[in-house]
């Protein structure tokens, strides 16, 4: 039975409560869908970039946005290697509301392996002991578990993550989840990959709007040796399991979250602000009136300001466009809604 030990140190707790803050300050905000798709992919070349890279994958961020722009018909590893990233990206983007199960982990970790191992290893767990070496020093530092005890401890920690659900911050066991999981090393390869992919998955439940914009895995690159110091442990996994504390994992893993939150608003921020995007006085008083009443028409929007009805229209349709506002019904029974 998985039962980690952890303190909610008042670093940790501070954490948890400036992320909240972070993203109720996003989520109050509205940004137009050319400029959130756009930073979706960007997103999603930064992961990539970033996961792989945390790994040893060589390729630079620019040739990264390039592969998965192009999609090349000879395809090298380490371009591979990016892509099966980029492809469990959009998988996950569209089941954030998904429960976490051992299919799902073997799928994802089926994606990110595709094409660069044997397929008896690729979305199947490990079925031979794996050692964890480090490069610098030519000497094996951690032993994980035996493969006949993965499946029932990734059970335990599944069961763990459902059942604390209503107990536990999603923070903090989002946090459990990936440093338990590296410990664990279920797989031949892709482990480091499958982590941060199926931990991306549980912070969806952060409640951040604009989710798809968010790359926590590029935090992690800014210094891989600290990253690997804190996610992983040393020695023999029997020896040491009874012993592992998260808790300064977790202040490191949920300083991570802050960091990227704050680089997602101020790109928002600065790319928020063209003539195209920009919000006049009288736009701010058409969605106002929306926020409050809960609807708007041409009738009543001419009510708010000496606009003519041509140029009333324009400004219906750049807030349509922007994507702050949708169209409803037909003729003079044409009204509208703030977008969902």
């Amino acid at each position: 039975m998985f039962n980690p030990q952890f303190t909610v140190t008042q670093r940790l707790l501070a954490n948890i409560k400036h992320i909240a803050i972070l993203v109720a300050e996003l989520n109050n905000k509205s940004f137009p869908d050319t400029i959130l798709l756009e930073m979706e992919k960007t997103a999603r070349a930064i992961s990539s970039y970033s996961s792989t890279s945390i790994e040893g994958n060589p390729l630079p961020l620019t040739e990264v946005k390039k592969i998965l722009k192009t999609k090349p018909e000879n395809i090298r590893d380490t371009e591979q290697e990016v892509l099966n990233y980029n492809l469990a990206l959009e998988k996950l983007n569209k089941l954030t509301k998904s429960d976490l199960d051992l299919a799902l982990i073997l799928d994802i970790q089926r994606i990110v392996t595709n094409k660069l191992i044997t397929p008896g290893n690729n979305g199947e767990l490990r079925k031979e002991p794996i050692f964890v070496n480090n490069p610098k020093i030519g000497k094996t530092i951690y032993w994980p578990p035996d493969h006949q005890n993965v499946k029932q401890l990734l059970n335990d920690l599944i069961r763990y993550i459902k059942n604390n659900k209503l107990k536990v911050d999603f923070l903090i066991l989002a946090g459990l989840f990936h440093k338990q999981f590296v410990i664990i090393h279920p797989f031949i390869d892709g482990n480091g990959r499958t982590a941060r992919l199926l931990t991306k998955l549980l912070l969806a439940n952060m409640g951040l709007n604009t989710f798809n914009l968010f790359s926590f895995e590029s935090y992690y690159n800014q210094n891989v040796t600290k990253y690997f110091q804190k996610v992983g442990v040393l020695g023999n996994y029997y020896d040491v399991k009874d012993k592992i504390d998260f808790t300064e994992w977790l202040e490191y893993f949920t300083d991570g979250i802050i960091d990227e939150l704050l680089r997602v608003g101020e790109e928002l921020k600065t790319l928020s602000i063209t003539p195209d995007t920009t919000l006049e006085s009288y736009h701010k008083k058409l969605l106002n009136y929306i926020k409050k009443y809960g609807y708007i028409n041409d009738k009543l929007y001419a009510t708010l300001i000496d606009r003519a009805k041509a140029t009333r229209s324009l400004d219906f349709q750049k807030l349509i466009n922007l994507g702050f506002i949708e169209r409803f019904g037909k003729g003079k029974a044409t009204y509208y809604k703030l977008k969902q």
